[in-house]
């Protein structure tokens, strides 16, 4: 046969299939039908009217036994109940009628703070009854007789597998391998991998060396930056790098230079030298910064750019590998000798 559309679908009902005795009247189903007329029955190919059996659960049965035979009752089902469905109840109200001087009602169990009470439909405030114990709710004033009490309490759901709020809550086995936390948010601050965090700001006006000490030693960047510094000589402002056995002086390939004609490039072993060796910082304003970034194991390498205002472009790049891990960075020059007389140096770390 012809047909318009998609292919006809067709489902077959479930049935049931029983064998007459003669006197057995209860049978019983494969399915709990929701009442006799959700079921089709037939004996011998005869459809039964629905007086002629009840069902109750899974048990059909007739009032008056079918006839013997081999599988000639059959047992259809029109529709199937919904199984396995529960329900919460979110609401629970209980009404009591109570008796002179009453105070005291017994309700089903409720969770503590979780219940309203009402009396005479005006809703009690919580000062106006007692309810700790989970199964009572004691009133502060006794009732008169014939006095309504209603009360209502309401489920209380939770979630087992959420993360509590608090300190400890996950646990290295929860973390995916490979990733490390280094580095926690703490006192409201933000630090750590990827957020950089300020040093101190230091006027260079005076003294010799600037030092910035209490590094984490989860840092993996450092930036020292320049602003308008200048020193009372002409030897060249030198940074040196740090760890607990203090500023280490020696162990560094460095170089630095002008681009510009009279610049000279000069290495140093003693830190990693900023400018040009025929640029005094005398008569110059020192502006600029060089980045430190680790390779680990406690390897640095640094890379940074100045200007001098006598017009002068200054280029620095080095490496030092420290005895343990770095927590200083010191500013000085190269003689040691020469005072800073103007301009400020800040740091960053990430």
């Amino acid at each position: 046969m012809s047909y318009i559309g998609n292919t006809p679908i067709s489902v077959a009902f479930l049935t049931d299939t029983f064998s007459g005795t003669g006197s057995q009247t209860a049978f019983t189903m494969t399915v709990a039908p929701a009442n006799t007329s959700s079921v089709l029955v037939s004996v011998t190919g005869v459809v039964q009217d629905p007086s002629t059996y009840s069902v109750s659960g899974t048990t059909l049965t007739f009032s008056a036994a079918p006839p013997s035979g081999t599988s000639n009752i059959s047992v259809r089902y029109l529709g199937i109940p919904a199984s396995g469905v529960t329900t919460t109840a979110y609401r629970t109200v209980t009404d009591t009628t109570a008796t002179a001087s009453q105070t005291s009602f017994t309700i089903p169990s409720y969770t503590v703070g979780y219940v309203d009470v009402f009396r005479n439909g005006v809703r009690l405030a919580a000062a106006d009854f007692t309810a700790t114990t989970g199964t009572t709710v004691v009133l502060a004033t006794a009732c008169t007789v014939g006095d309504t009490v209603t009360t209502v309490s309401f489920y209380v759901s939770s979630v087992l597998n959420a993360i509590p709020n608090t300190a400890g809550s996950v646990s290295s086995s929860n973390i995916v391998s490979g990733v490390t936390l280094t580095s926690p948010v703490t006192a409201g601050t933000p630090t750590g991998v990827g957020v950089l965090t300020s040093g101190t700001l230091v006027n260079t006006t005076s003294g010799t060396s600037v030092d910035f000490t209490s590094i984490p030693s989860w840092v993996k960047r450092i930036t020292v930056m320049f602003n308008g510094v200048s020193t009372s000589g002409t030897s060249i402002p030198l940074i040196q790098l740090g760890d607990s056995g203090g500023i280490e002086i020696t162990g560094y390939s460095a170089i630095a230079g002008a681009s510009a004609a009279g610049g000279t490039w000069g290495t140093s072993t003693a830190g990693f030298p900023v400018g040009a060796s025929t640029i005094s910082t005398a008569a110059n304003l020192l502006y600029g910064s060089m980045i430190f970034t680790t390779l680990g194991s406690n390897a640095w390498v640094g890379q940074g750019c100045f200007y001098a205002t006598s017009n002068y472009s200054m280029s620095a790049s080095g490496a030092k590998s420290t005895s343990d891990t770095l927590t200083q960075i010191r500013i000085t020059t190269t003689n040691g000798t020469d005072t800073f007389d103007a301009g400020s140096i800040n740091i960053l770390y990430e």
